[in-house]
């Protein structure tokens, strides 16, 4: 199974002062599983959490660390208001928000993917296969547009919901779906796909349809911050430890 990893095995970034800083506070949500919810006990759980934590242990500040849950619609106005220290909770990375925050490397990036079903499915183990092929693909979105721009030789058929999408690929009304990695990693092993489909070449990734990837984002006088998560995310990388939490919540790999 690939991982990601997006370092330089020669690169090396040092640990800035981080003294002045009495506490690290993280947000996040808890309305995106896996990377942040309320698990049965009620305690919040997920790979962002998980994460921060990993920074903060790397960086030996796991006594200063918090992580705080909020609704997504406060978690910008918490890191302007100096209410937080970091952001960790897949804000996009857009001309806008470079304006008001400050981003860590990203380290993780969701890919597109294509399924197939296993019994019927194309003559071929590439998107070349998909040539002329009715392909499931979400109206109006970024995979959408992509799909048409990358695979121009299909025949997208849109769908306005995604179980939808998914129904119709298992009744064969469609050949296949695309969309995103993730959603489709845990269908293709939910009781609802009965272990009917696969992936289907890929991943692809595209900044220009799918944005740079997920990061951490602080205020923009936290440079020095930021300098520590990049530190602590490049040698998370290096001992194993985000490979480890990656399997743990994504067992079944987005690549």
């Amino acid at each position: 199974m690939l991982v990601p990893n997006y370092t330089d095995p020669r690169e090396r970034i040092p640990v800035p002062d981080l003294m002045a800083y009495s506490r690290i506070r993280f947000v996040t949500t808890v309305d995106f599983p896996p990377f942040g919810f309320l698990d049965q006990t009620g305690h919040l759980a997920g790979f962002h959490v998980d994460l921060a934590r990993a920074i903060c242990e790397e960086l030996d500040l796991l006594s200063k660390c918090q992580i705080q849950a909020l609704p997504w619609g406060e978690l910008e106005g918490a890191l302007i208001k100096g209410q937080a220290e970091a952001l960790i909770s897949g804000l996009a990375i857009t001309a806008q928000s470079r304006s008001k925050f400050r981003f860590t490397r990203p380290y993780l990036a969701l890919p597109a993917r294509f399924a197939v079903r296993k019994e019927a499915g194309p003559q071929g183990e590439d998107a070349s296969a998909l040539a002329g092929q009715r392909v499931g693909v979400l109206d109006g979105t970024a995979h959408e547009v992509m799909l048409r721009d990358w695979f121009s030789g299909t025949r997208p058929v849109t769908f306005s919901r995604p179980d939808w999408m998914f129904k119709a690929l298992k009744a064969g009304n469609i050949d296949a779906v695309f969309g995103d990695g993730l959603q489709l990693s845990f269908w293709l092993s939910s009781q609802s796909a009965d272990a009917c489909c696969r992936f289907l070449d890929g991943p692809y990734f595209s900044q220009a349809h799918l944005g740079e990837g997920l990061a951490i984002a602080v205020r923009p006088r936290n440079a020095a911050l930021r300098q520590a998560f990049d530190h602590a995310l490049l040698s998370l990388n290096r001992n194993g430890r985000f490979t480890e939490l990656y399997l743990r919540w994504f067992p079944n790999g987005l690549y």
